[in-house]
């Protein structure tokens, strides 16, 4: 209900053979960033703050440019990249603009390299200057380089006093001006090897940069940095020799995909995006697989490579709930599992009454899991029948009847209306111009016989719940309402890619500190603070989640009630439960994602739960502060 800011999105698009061949078979030699585009576009839902693209082109000559960048914030960055892309061809005859050797040799963007981001910033930093893709430039090809990713490191500070400690002097400190720099020194390091492996046979100036594009190892400019970092990436990046690649982490937190053939080498973060964009089969299109880079030469040649000693595999299982696109077919059928497991909880809340109970669900992204809920409802309700029947002496045909017309009820309860300018409102007045971001539609349920179950993805903060979405259900005057969440509580900080990073983020948290405090309990947090205050100076690999402590003395159910107190609003009579899907019901649905340290606490990387502390810290001292 409350949208949350979370990983960014990656394209790269690799033509194997010259602009003319894509002229020729498609009428355009702007297949190559036609497809980026849409790539791009079929990724928006991955950032809308800004977007950027970086097109290489090879065998230009001497003093022409053959890198290419724009970059744009807000949401509409990727139309406005695109749009300045195609100023660079205004003017031109029909005749330049359908001649592809033309194009190859004098017009930007006409390269056949090309890489796309999509950002949404974890770190609140917003400027142009943030936007990826991230270029460092040189006289020599091979040594310039262009890198983007959709990534988080929890340890940015290690990798920054290791590179410190080594000579360099990084210019920001920020993760990706750093991973930039770090990648850069390796490649220098690289092409100096290979310079001095190729210098031994007798080679001239031109020959010789020759030989070194033609031997360049990136896999060993990865191997060298790969090594160092803690957190969730995936990684894409090219030279300007023509060398290309993707890397995963080792853990597998963040998604990549690829697909190959004749013409193109294609890579992005979600599978059904590679589908639809290049016509093909799901089987055609695969997975990077943790710690593993897919590498494009520059002769076009594509070779997998594992970077990195995969680890526990910890893929993410928000991207399954919530952040992919529903229509991959894996990700589709999890959502309904995970509408269809949390069903005996609901039955639960409305006292297994369907019979007068209405069904809806809000928002969009909810809408695969309330299939799922329907169709598990319905076998319920089947088996009910089943069982009437089966027990029914003498049954009439009206009694028949009766059984068979029994039915689930469902109803387009919520509609999100319009997208209010709040922040124009007086502070006095904002909670009521909140109340009507969503409307309703009246008459749906019979008031005050009905319950009303409403189902969404994820309940994070809970604020839009309870400045608008209870109020407004409330409107239609249920007997009930359950609110069902298709993810379990979300207890502890992201620290790998979604903005989750603050424990006043999270209701449950909330919950679990005010039944701390009503329970006389605050020496748990007391405990717990000195606990974590003690591991702030030791190495990542010593740090334990003590906040675990926190929700322990505490059932789900417990504070899934008093999640409910907290958010139903002081003038809202109607009672009010909230539903919360199990730890177990989510690893059955998505068997293969069993990333879920937002909801356990279990963190895959050692960063991780050096992150978790500094919040409680943070959090406990900022209270303190402010007296609450």
């Amino acid at each position: 209900m409350e949208p949350i800011k979370h990983e960014c999105g990656i394209a790269i698009v690799r033509l194997r053979k010259p602009l003319e061949y894509y002229h020729q078979k498609y009428g355009t030699w702007r297949y190559g960033i036609d497809k980026l585009y849409l790539l791009m576009e079929k990724q928006h839902n991955r950032g809308q703050e800004g977007a950027g693209i970086v097109c290489v082109k090879q065998n230009t000559n001497p003093g022409e440019e053959f890198m290419f960048r724009e970059r744009a914030e807000g949401a509409n960055a990727i139309t406005e990249v695109f749009s300045l892309v195609h100023k660079n061809y205004v003017g031109l005859s029909d005749l330049q603009l359908s001649d592809p050797v033309y194009a190859a040799n004098s017009l930007p963007f006409a390269g056949n390299i090309y890489m796309g981001h999509l950002r949404y910033s974890t770190t609140g930093r917003s400027a142009l200057s943030y936007v990826h893709p991230f270029m460092r430039r040189s006289n020599w090809r091979s040594q310039n380089l262009a890198v983007c990713g959709n990534f988080n490191f929890t340890n940015v500070d290690e990798v920054f006093e290791m590179m410190h400690q080594s000579g360099q002097h990084p210019r920001k400190y920020a993760d990706t001006f750093i991973l930039l720099e770090q990648f850069g020194h390796r490649l220098d390091r690289e092409v100096e090897r290979t310079y001095q492996s190729v210098n031994k046979k007798n080679l001239s100036g031109i020959e010789i940069t020759e030989q070194v594009e033609a031997n360049l190892k990136v896999e060993n400019v990865l191997k060298s940095s790969v090594k160092y970092w803690d957190g969730g990436f995936v990684i894409c990046g090219a030279t300007g020799s023509g060398e290309t690649f993707a890397v995963r982490d080792p853990w597998g937190i963040r998604p990549a995909f690829y697909y190959v053939d004749d013409e193109i080498v294609v890579v992005a973060s979600e599978r059904p995006v590679i589908q639809t964009v290049m016509n093909v089969a799901i089987s055609d299109v695969h997975e990077v697989n943790p710690g593993e880079a897919i590498i494009i030469s520059k002769d076009a040649s594509v070779r997998m490579s594992q970077i990195v000693h995969p680890k526990k595999k910890s893929a993410c299982s928000f991207e399954r709930i919530y952040f992919s696109r529903g229509s991959d077919a894996d990700i589709y059928q999890e959502r309904k599992k995970l509408g269809e497991y949390i069903i005996p909880s609901v039955l639960k809340a409305v006292g297994n009454d369907v019979e007068h109970t209405v069904f809806s669900f809000i928002p969009n992204t909810a809408e695969v899991a309330f299939y799922g809920m329907l169709e598990g409802l319905e076998t319920y309700l089947n088996s009910i029948k089943e069982n009437a029947i089966s027990k029914a002496k003498n049954l009439s045909s009206e009694k028949l009847h009766q059984i068979l017309k029994q039915r689930i009820r469902f109803e387009k309860v919520a509609i999100k209306d319009v997208k209010l300018r709040t922040f124009i409102s007086e502070s006095n007045t904002r909670n009521d111009m909140a109340t009507h971001v969503y409307d309703i539609t009246y008459g749906s349920i019979v008031p005050h016989e009905d319950n009303l179950v409403v189902i969404d993805d994820s309940i994070v903060r809970g604020t839009t719940l309870k400045q608008s979405i209870i109020r407004i259900l409330d409107r239609l005057h249920p007997k009930k309402i359950v609110i069902v969440s298709s993810s379990p509580q979300i207890r502890y900080p992201d620290c790998y890619g979604i903005d989750m990073s603050r424990m006043d983020d999270f209701i449950a948290f909330k919950a679990a500190m005010a039944l701390l405090k009503e329970n006389n309990m605050q020496s748990l947090i007391k405990e717990v603070y000195e606990k974590s205050k003690a591991q702030q100076n030791l190495p990542k690999e010593k740090v334990v989640n003590y906040v675990k402590e926190i929700y322990k003395p505490f059932s789900d159910e417990q504070i899934s009630k008093k999640i409910a107190e907290l958010l139903t609003p002081s003038d809202v009579k109607t009672e009010i439960e909230i539903v919360y899907q199990k730890i177990g019901d989510l690893h059955a649905a998505c068997k293969n994602f069993s990333g879920d340290w937002y909801f356990t606490g279990n963190y895959p990387t050692p960063g991780g739960n050096r992150l978790v502390n500094n919040a409680f810290v943070k959090y406990v001292e900022d209270s303190e502060k402010m007296n609450i």
